[in-house]
């Protein structure tokens, strides 16, 4: 799961990523007009790979990228769970806070 985050932690990690969300792509087309050296996509690539959110075919010269989205499913499944637990911590929260300010509003009158 954290290499699931690594992936998307860069900017340019999360085009990539968006872009091979519509489909499989060349490494020119998933890459093309990203604004950084070879050097730098290769890199960011070998991160998408080693997290297992990118896989790469190679024929011949062309090397094709396509998405695997179970990493991303499983960080997306503890991230939905940590916003229900604290959904219900503030909510727990709220109703303590309201119902002290009716006990005030109460011993007041």
């Amino acid at each position: 799961m954290n290499n699931a985050y690594k992936a998307l932690a860069h900017p340019v990690r999360r085009t990539i990523i968006e872009r091979l969300s519509e489909g499989t792509a060349t490494v020119g087309e998933a890459t093309s007009g990203l604004g950084v050296s070879k050097p730098a996509i290769s890199r960011h690539l070998k991160v998408l790979e080693e997290a297992g959110v990118v896989s790469r075919v190679i024929d011949g010269r062309t090397h094709r990228l396509s998405l695997d989205l179970g990493p991303l499913d499983e960080a997306t499944a503890w991230l939905e769970m940590q916003r229900n637990r604290w959904t219900q911590m503030l909510d727990t929260v709220e109703a303590y806070v309201a119902e002290k300010r009716e006990m005030e509003r109460r011993s007041r009158e």
